[in-house]
Parts: C-alpha cells; sequence; structure tokens
C-alpha cells in the first residue's frame, strides 16, 4: 500500500508556460544569426524594394549594400567626408538617399554608385531622409530643428518647415498613399503632422512623452506608430490623431520600428537588446527575438525573407526564414537534429565504466511530503493544516488548492473543517478570497466556499463577529465574480456581433503597387553632385 500511493500532482494548478502559438511556430523557423561585423554603431538598415536579396546598412563614413544570400558587399558608397545617416531606397530601388553630418543630403543612383544630386541647405547634421508616396519628392529631418522638401528632379528646396521642434528632429515617416503628408518626431517629445496643399502645414501636434526615436505609418495609412522612451504607440489619424493604445513591452529605450508580414505584424527593436513582434489587429507581443547586444536598426526583408537587425557595438545579425520545402533547408534541419542527436551520451557496450552511486528498487520513500504521509493515513486536518502555513499561503498557493482538491475528491473536506479554532477558519477562508479570481483555482476553490456554507449553515448563531465578517467576505467576493462574469459575457455578445458584421461584408483591402515604366529615363548627375570631392587626410 506505501509503495503505491502517489504524491498529489501539484502541476496542473501551477503557472503554465506561453502557450504555442502559430506566430511561435512561424517565427521560430528563423534560421540560427549569421554576424557581420563593421567598425561602428549601425545607425541604419533597409531593405531594396526591387531587389529584396539586397539591403544597405548606413554605418560611420561608409554606405554599403550587402547580399542577403552571399553577406558579401555588392556596393560601397564612401562618398562621405563625415559620418553618413540613413540611407534609404527609393521605392522603385533606383535610387538612394543618405543624410550627414555636414548637413548635406546625397542622392545615389545604386546602379552606378555615382551621386546625381546633392541637397545643400541644412546647418546640422541630417539623421532621416524619406521620399514622398509620387517619388519626386525628398523629406529630410534635420538637427537644426528643420524639415526640408526637395524637388528631386531640380535640386531646389521645395519648403522649409523650421521652429515647430525644440529640439533635435531625429524621426520622420512619408503617408504611403498621400505624397503631401507626412509626420515628424523630435527630442522634444512632440509628433507634429503636416500638409503641404494646406495654408498652414502644421495640422496636428501630438505628446509622446519622451524622445521620439522611430516612427512608421501602416500600410492603409490611417494609423500610425511612435517609439520613444521605453513605449510604442499607436495613434489613429481618421478620428483626430486618437491615441489608440501604448505598448511598452520594453525594459529600455525602443530604438527602431518596422513592418513585417505585409504589414500585419509590427516588430520593435530596443536597447534592452530585444526585438518585439506584435500584432497590428490586436496590439499584443506574439514573438520576441533576443540579440548579443542593444538594437539600434532593424530592416525586414519582403515575405518576410529575413530579419536584420543592426546594433550599438557595430554587429549586424542577419536571420533567414528557412522554407522547409527547399532541399538546402531540408538539409540543415537534418544536420541541426542530428548534431542535438550525438550530443546524447552513449556507453559503449565493450568498456567497463565506474558508477558513483547505484539507485535501488523503490520500497519505501517515494518522495511523499507531510502532507501526503497524512493524506495516506486519512489524517485529513493534519494534512490541510501542513499547508495552511502563511508561507505556503503566500508563495505555494497550488499546493494548498491540490490539497483542497484531493479532500474535495474524498468527499473530506466538510470534516476537515469541523471542530476548528477561529483563526483557522478565517485563515481558510480570506485564501479563498484572494485566490478565487485566478481561472486556475476558480473551480476547486468555488466548491470549496460551497462546502463551508454547508458546515456553518447551522452554526451561523454560535459564530462569532471575526468569523461573520469573514464570511462577508466571501460572499462579497463571489458577487464580484458573478458581475465581472456577466459583464465578460455581454462584452464577448457584442464583440462576436461586430466580427459577424464585418465578415459579411466584402471590403477587400488593397496595398498600393508600384509598376515599373516600360522606357524609364535615366537621370544624370548634377553639377554640384559632379564637383563634390571627398578628400582623405
Amino acid at each position: 500500500m506505501q509503495a503505491n500511493f502517489l504524491p498529489l500532482n501539484i502541476r496542473r494548478f501551477q503557472q503554465r508556460a506561453q502557450v504555442e502559438t502559430p506566430d511561435t511556430i512561424y517565427w521560430e523557423r528563423l534560421s540560427k544569426a549569421d554576424l557581420l561585423k563593421e567598425h561602428n554603431t549601425i545607425d541604419y538598415i533597409d531593405f531594396s524594394p526591387s531587389d529584396p536579396d539586397n539591403f544597405v546598412v548606413t554605418c560611420s563614413v561608409r554606405v554599403q549594400i550587402y547580399n542577403l544570400v552571399t553577406k558579401l558587399v555588392v556596393k560601397n558608397l564612401s562618398r562621405f567626408q563625415k559620418t553618413a545617416y540613413g540611407a534609404t531606397f527609393r521605392q522603385d530601388g533606383r535610387l538612394l538617399a543618405a543624410g550627414d553630418e555636414e548637413g548635406h543630403v546625397k542622392l545615389f543612383d545604386t546602379t552606378s554608385r555615382n551621386i546625381l544630386r546633392l541637397f545643400k541647405g541644412h546647418t546640422a547634421p541630417v539623421h532621416r531622409t524619406f521620399f514622398t508616396a509620387d517619388k519626386l519628392q525628398l523629406a529630410s529631418f534635420c538637427d537644426d530643428k528643420s524639415i526640408r522638401l526637395w524637388d528631386v528632379a531640380n535640386e531646389k528646396v521645395v519648403q522649409t518647415y523650421e521652429d515647430a521642434h525644440t529640439d533635435y528632429i531625429r524621426a520622420g515617416a512619408m503617408h504611403p498613399l498621400a505624397s503631401n503628408v507626412f509626420a515628424s518626431g523630435g527630442y522634444d517629445g512632440k509628433i507634429h503632422l503636416y500638409d503641404t496643399r494646406a495654408e498652414k502645414a502644421l495640422q496636428q501636434t501630438l505628446d509622446h512623452g519622451a524622445p521620439v526615436e522611430s516612427m512608421l505609418f501602416l500600410p492603409n495609412g490611417s494609423v500610425f506608430v511612435t517609439a520613444g522612451g521605453n513605449q510604442v504607440r499607436v495613434w489613429d489619424m481618421i478620428s483626430g490623431c486618437r491615441l489608440l493604445t501604448t505598448m511598452a513591452q520594453h525594459h529600455k529605450t525602443v530604438t527602431c520600428l518596422r513592418l513585417g508580414s505585409d504589414g500585419r505584424r509590427l516588430l520593435s527593436g530596443g536597447l534592452d537588446r530585444h526585438v518585439k513582434i506584435y500584432d497590428v489587429s490586436t496590439y499584443k507581443t506574439v514573438h520576441t527575438l533576443t540579440y548579443p547586444n542593444a538594437v539600434v536598426s532593424l530592416g525586414v526583408a519582403s515575405g518576410d525573407q529575413a530579419v536584420v537587425a543592426g546594433m550599438v557595438d557595430g554587429l549586424v545579425s542577419i536571420r533567414r526564414m528557412i522554407v522547409d520545402s527547399k532541399p538546402s533547408h531540408l538539409r540543415k534541419i537534418r544536420a541541426s537534429r542530428a548534431k542535438a542527436h550525438h550530443k546524447r551520451p552513449t556507453a559503449h557496450p565493450s568498456v567497463p565504466q565506474d558508477v558513483d552511486h547505484v539507485v535501488k528498487d523503490r520500497v519505501k520513500g517515494t518522495g511523499l511530503q507531510t502532507y501526503d504521509v497524512q493524506l495516506r493515513r486519512f489524517n485529513h486536518k493534519k494534512a490541510l493544516d501542513n499547508v495552511m502555513y502563511l508561507q505556503r499561503l503566500e508563495k505555494q498557493p497550488e499546493l494548498v488548492v491540490a490539497v483542497i482538491t484531493d479532500l474535495l475528491h474524498r468527499k473530506s473536506l466538510d470534516k476537515a473543517l469541523l471542530d476548528r479554532p477561529e483563526h483557522i477558519l478565517i485563515k481558510f477562508i480570506d485564501f479563498i478570497c484572494a485566490h478565487l479570481s485566478e481561472t486556475r483555482f476558480m473551480r476547486p476553490l468555488m466548491n470549496a466556499a460551497s462546502t463551508i456554507l454547508d458546515v456553518f449553515e447551522r452554526q451561523l448563531v454560535t459564530c462569532s463577529d471575526k468569523l461573520l465578517k469573514a464570511l462577508e467576505k466571501l460572499s462579497r467576493t463571489v458577487e464580484n465574480e458573478i458581475h465581472l462574469t456577466t459583464e465578460l459575457m455581454q462584452l464577448k455578445g457584442a464583440m462576436d456581433m461586430l466580427i459577424g458584421v464585418s465578415l459579411e461584408s466584402d471590403e477587400v483591402r488593397h496595398r498600393p503597387t508600384y509598376v515599373q515604366p516600360a522606357k524609364a529615363p535615366k537621370m544624370q548627375p548634377s553639377q554640384a553632385a559632379e564637383k563634390y570631392v571627398v578628400f582623405v587626410e
């Protein structure tokens, strides 16, 4: 009998690990990181829209285009006298723009590496440059607290927006559909929305609450996201730039934002060495990627083919998505599994090995705890007393619930509660009130509460004031749970109705696509670009 008695199973009441979801399965297909080493902090990473296998890395005085497959430099744009910042491709991938510490904005031809345009006018470093949706203009965001719109064709400034921010402007975003709308974020914590068609271009001013490091628009253009401090905030332009939600999943400053899965996932990188992946429909974290150092820049290839992260120490991490159908990837998977299999310790049959100790057959000592021994002896009161210590009540509630559940199965909980001192009963009732709201404990604790009412149904007259107050507290706790459940059911019904209506509608969201013209005229370098010379000391 002693050998067959099993200890209590408390695992079912413990906090469960993270549930495996389709997102975790999908993002865990990213291969082991391939690391590249640069000489300085990786300022910006951007993938080519025309060739998803190429991505540009901005670091120090160089702008380098890497190939995703070979991990080698395809083109090296080193026409910078001082530090380069924020190199980005145009929507067609033919042009590339970058700012620098001198206050210049340079436009490159990605095929010939020539400087086609040299935009001068800023008096401080230009950290971010972006093309408008019509690809005709270029916006530059500068540390001189100004924003300039440049005409790409004639190399002239179209408009200058000054004194909007009171500190450096290190973030900006262009509307994906409307070429006249863009946003800027500064280290003063302010976010400005501009419409170049209006007489007063500055349309809206918002407060992020911390220096803005990065921002972007979602593909439909009605929602934009800002990052600063340890928060990522989502704003709705249609409802007057209302704050939709705030996500504070990072422990340190969020430095970069990117879209993945064709705009259905949002990625944020931070100084806490993590990249968080959010579902855009719910804005909940669905996966987390961990890196060896602080992440300051991020790039996601089309179709999630790869995730490239730049770190503060100059490391570039390249993680490609493994496709099971490709033979090369199948070989990688099989090789990794075989390697893990070979790591298991195996003993050669012909070689005798010394052992430290011998495990004897278990006759006694089956790992039973004190409460298990008391339950085996049917000492139900002592078993309950053994787990009702203050330390276990606070740190191991699953153990207390496991004993209560076992007593309920034995139909002995009422006997264990009879003829008890009041302080024991009050402690038991307080435990139920404290943990009744937890889903993992709700069913057994509701049955325990019902048992308490049955036990004291005939003894209410003889109960003291303290015990009566404890029972009243239990009654209020149960009423609050019933009220909360009713509200949640009403909310579920309303959400089911909205989801059903949205599924019945035939709305189709179309992504803006760029159509390559049959014969695009080749842009020639301007005179200023031809005369520009880099002096090497």
